[in-house]
């Protein structure tokens, strides 16, 4: 499917090289269908060596021979690279936009860009890197199924990939893309907790690992909902209520939650020009 396209990723960041390395290792595209852009000599000294890819800081010479261009920068860059794009007049009227930057809308990138251009906001989150991450799409009024497929096919060489309209992308990035952290949070803590009663930091890393990982695979394998499989490990009197009602002295519910809203809140103004995100 893109096997006929010429990929720019636009900020080969973290979430830029993953996507590279993703569609790569995938056997999506071949290396020289892609070319990536950083902005600056440090950045590029960095991502050069050992990128299959061609890096470069000035991205002017391919944007006429570009098809899809995946920007994967912070949200304050995100204006300036489309007024590159659109002043260059090398631009194709069908080239897909593609950006991953969180809280800039579709319309803001079309009132650059132009009304008619074919975008698509995505988020993906950093266990991409490992090709385990999940990102949701949301296309712009317009977009071809052509075209929803191609950004589908780019994100399922790094994961899981799922379609939503555009006004829950700013909780989709409360929720999956700051997620992680919110996983390495606890997990940190429940290692911690480990280390307190005695057991090695490295086997109490291992054990929440694990723990969690298999959380997780019996939650999307069983089809049962997180209360259920939350209460087939809790026994009468037994230590696991005692913790859990420990947590539940602690809000831990609601301050997850709370956590959530507040992120999307954020979320929501991080395409404000004047905030350093």
């Amino acid at each position: 499917m893109l096997s006929s396209h010429r990929i720019g990723v636009i900020g080969a960041g973290v979430m830029g090289q993953a996507m590279i390395n993703g569609m790569i290792s995938a056997g999506l595209v071949k290396p020289e269908q892609l070319w990536a852009s950083v902005r600056s000599e440090a950045s590029l000294a960095r991502v050069q060596q050992g990128s299959p890819v061609r890096v470069v800081r000035d991205f002017s010479a391919e944007i006429s021979q570009t098809t899809i261009f995946l920007i994967c920068t912070k949200p304050r860059y995100v204006g300036p690279v489309l007024e590159t794009l659109k002043n260059s007049g090398q631009l194709n009227s069908d080239s897909l936009i593609i950006s991953i930057a969180a809280g800039v809308t579709i319309s803001r990138i079309q009132q650059i860009i132009g009304p008619s251009s074919p975008v698509i906001r995505a988020m993906p989150n950093t266990p991409c890197q490992i090709n385990e991450g999940i990102t949701v799409i949301s296309p712009a009024a317009g977009v071809t199924e052509a075209q929803r497929q191609l950004a589908k096919s780019i994100f399922s060489g790094v994961g899981k990939v799922i379609e939503l309209e555009e006004i829950h992308m700013d909780a989709v990035t409360a929720v999956s893309g700051s997620g992680p952290a919110y996983i390495f949070l606890m997990m940190e803590a429940l290692a911690d907790g480990a280390v307190r009663v005695g057991i090695p930091r490295d086997v109490a890393l291992q054990l929440v690992s694990q723990t969690v990982l298999g959380s997780a695979k019996m939650l999307q394998q069983s089809g049962k909902h997180p209360a259920a499989l939350k209460d087939d490990v809790t026994t009468p009197s037994g230590t696991t209520i005692a913790a859990l009602l420990t947590m539940e002295d602690g809000k831990i519910r609601s301050v997850l939650a709370r956590a959530v809203e507040e992120a999307t809140r954020t979320a929501r103004g991080l395409a404000d020009p004047y905030k350093k995100d």
